[in-house]
């Protein structure tokens, strides 16, 4: 299960500018126990949250920004309640951690700039913030599954390879996951995603003939699985319009996963209460029962 929640459920915008105020960040029903109670009744095996996304609000008490839920309308630490609860329910606990921050940017240049010679890039200051902040979310919470790096390229080759070094210096079991964007995971582009312990296949599916699991990288071969991501309706985030997709087409992207030899991280977001709501659980259900999970 895939979790997108945060401040674009609040205001409404999948790339936020940054700028609406913490206090919007206010769900009156937070149940994060729910979210991982409905991932274990799913068959799912491990979940992804969202700790920071492009909004650049965070969803736990970081020390290195003031845009947190620690000053916002629900202070609850959400990425302490996450682990707890996959603990609880025995579901891996993964984060999603963006590099695209709208919010802090120390002199980098966003994808959301306006487009010109100047490419999206990350400053030296930028990148030391990111390295704090992943250093916290993976020494405060215990033993993380999987740590999935949105946007990789605009950190560059440099940075991302201390970063994964990192990662992995501070959790050597972990999965790390650079986002290789959407595609098929046919290619893979070394210069804006490696290193990566995993090929990201990003609304897409692998070829028929399935996903090709060796790679030859720099005159060295990795063995790189994939990983679908795609939301079980439209968008990432909540929207109140947005409902899942029928059940034929969950159960088709599932099948296609299974039959290509690619994990399917199905996104599941919760709504503005901080509950996920009941069509999409009842969706899920139904995709058990008809992959016969």
């Amino acid at each position: 299960m895939f979790i997108h929640f945060g401040m674009s459920t609040f205001d409404g915008d999948e790339l936020s500018k940054g700028n609406s105020p913490a206090s919007l960040y206010a769900p009156d029903q937070l149940n994060v126990d729910q979210w991982i109670q409905v991932a274990r009744d799913a068959g799912m095996r491990y979940a992804v949250l969202t700790t920071k996304h492009v909004a650049g609000h965070c969803l736990w008490p970081s020390a290195f920004s003031d845009y947190t839920v620690a000053r916002s309308g629900n202070k609850t630490d959400v990425v302490e309640a996450f682990v707890r609860a996959c603990e609880k329910h025995g579901i891996l606990p993964g984060f999603y951690y963006c590099s695209w921050d709208n919010h802090n940017r120390f002199g980098s240049r966003t994808p959301s700039d306006p487009k010109g010679d100047l490419p999206a890039f990350t400053s030296s200051i930028y990148q030391t913030f990111q390295t704090n902040q992943i250093t916290e979310l993976l020494t405060h919470y215990g033993p993380i599954a999987e740590v999935w790096i949105d946007t990789p390229g605009i950190l560059g080759r440099g940075y991302r390879s201390f970063l994964y070094d990192h990662v992995a210096s501070l959790q050597p079991s972990t999965i790390i996951m650079m986002n290789s964007g959407i595609a098929t995971g046919e290619s893979y582009d070394i210069e804006y995603a490696w290193p990566s312990d995993l090929i990201a296949i990003e609304r897409r599916l692998p070829p028929d003939s399935g996903h090709k699991k060796w790679r030859s990288i720099e005159g060295k071969d990795y063995y790189m699985p994939g990983e679908v991501c795609d939301p079980i309706g439209k968008d990432w985030f909540w929207v109140e319009a947005d409902q899942p997709r029928s059940d034929e087409e969950l159960l088709s992207i599932f099948t296609a996963c299974r039959q290509r030899r690619v994990n399917l991280l199905l996104d599941v977001p919760p709504d503005q209460h901080g509950l996920i709501p009941k069509q999409t659980v009842e969706a899920l259900m139904r995709l058990r029962k008809n992959a016969n999970l």
